[in-house]
């Protein structure tokens, strides 16, 4: 069978992309290496930061663009997906903060750090507080679940376990091997993450990719009654929300050691985890660092942190998604499928 478009990864990038090619009428199929729902991406796990950008307009207002798609997910496919819980930046500039007032005066307040501590006392602020009551938390697996739910109803084919081991243009067609024979497509897109630069090598010209292993962490709150928006410390580049039942997951964005995706090792770096530990110490009271869990997640990024969202011929390329990307997840599908769908 030849398909209208072949999808090379079902982690949330490429599920959203299924879903929107399959409800504009494309014969979809998505090859996933793994297992469905696997552990080894950017897209698992169990909670996402959904925050428009504090200081940055265009990225304010796409993420306004994908809150009510998140909306549109939830009623499809009957999940809970997205909650409001409230979000903060601290850690900022004087310019920032008239950025932010400039940007959200509408829908944000500007708290001093006095107020702030004394509304949000598991942190130690030292600079003014942005405050967006809008943000929240995203279901990371729920929503890679309800992504290929909806997108398997409008007709699209998910295969796991069939890695793609190479892509090639053939008779009009694109060819992708796969165990167990070649499929082929009209249109290819990758939404591979890490793995995208090595499938696409020689065929699409993409910026270098930076893949990193991350470590971030939960903590156990020191008291049930503390309460916890989801946050950016924007002075030390961390970010952090509470998970119910695991903890307030803080990281360090962007800071793990490089890796190739195939051969990561899932162990905690010693140094940077200490780094970790020391910072969650001097900025949050309301943690314990004697109660912690260690996780482990997959990053690719550009040099600059842009995403590349590109077509070249039969092939579109969605990658660089990683710390920022997740709260567009909608959004993404319906620009990909714009792309893949013109003329």
């Amino acid at each position: 069978m030849t398909y209208d478009v072949a999808v090379v990864g079902a982690g949330a990038m490429g599920s959203a992309v299924a879903r929107a090619l399959a409800a504009a009428g494309r014969e979809v199929v998505v090859l996933e290496q793994y297992t469905l729902g696997h552990d080894r991406g950017g897209s698992h796990g169990g909670t996402r930061l959904f925050r428009p950008a504090a200081d940055d307009a265009e990225l304010a207002r796409l993420t306004e663009r994908a809150r009510p798609l998140w909306r549109e997910l939830e009623a499809e496919s009957g999940e809970t997906l997205f909650e409001v819980t409230g979000g903060i930046d601290f850690g900022v500039t004087a310019d920032t903060v008239e950025t932010f007032r400039s940007l959200h005066a509408a829908t944000g307040e500007v708290l001093t750090a006095e107020a702030a501590t004394e509304r949000w006392p598991g942190f130690r602020f030292t600079t003014p507080v942005l405050h967006q009551p809008g943000s929240g938390r995203l279901y990371a697996d729920r929503t890679v679940k309800a992504l290929q739910t909806t997108a398997a109803r409008l007709g699209a084919e998910f295969r796991g376990q069939s890695p793609v081991t190479a892509v090639r243009r053939h008779n009009g067609l694109v060819e992708l091997a796969v165990p167990g024979g070649a499929v082929r497509a009209a249109q290819v897109v990758v939404t591979a993450g890490g793995w995208a630069p090595k499938l696409l090598d020689g065929l699409v010209e993409l910026p270098p990719f930076r893949v990193t292993q991350e470590q971030p962490r939960f903590f156990t709150p020191v008291s049930p009654d503390l309460s916890w928006p989801s946050f950016i410390d924007q002075s030390a580049s961390s970010y952090g929300l509470f998970e119910d039942g695991s903890g307030v997951k803080v990281g360090l964005h962007a800071t793990g050691p490089e890796v190739d995706p195939d051969t990561r090792d899932f162990q905690v770096e010693p140094e940077r985890d200490a780094e970790l530990i020391r910072y969650v110490e001097s900025t949050f009271p309301g943690l314990d660092t004697s109660r912690t869990t260690a996780i482990s997640c997959l990053y690719d990024n550009t040099p600059s942190g842009a995403w590349v969202i590109e077509r070249s011929g039969p092939i579109t390329v969605a990658a660089g998604f990683s710390g920022t990307g997740f709260k567009f997840v909608p959004l993404v599908g319906q620009l990909v499928r714009d792309l893949v769908t013109q003329r």
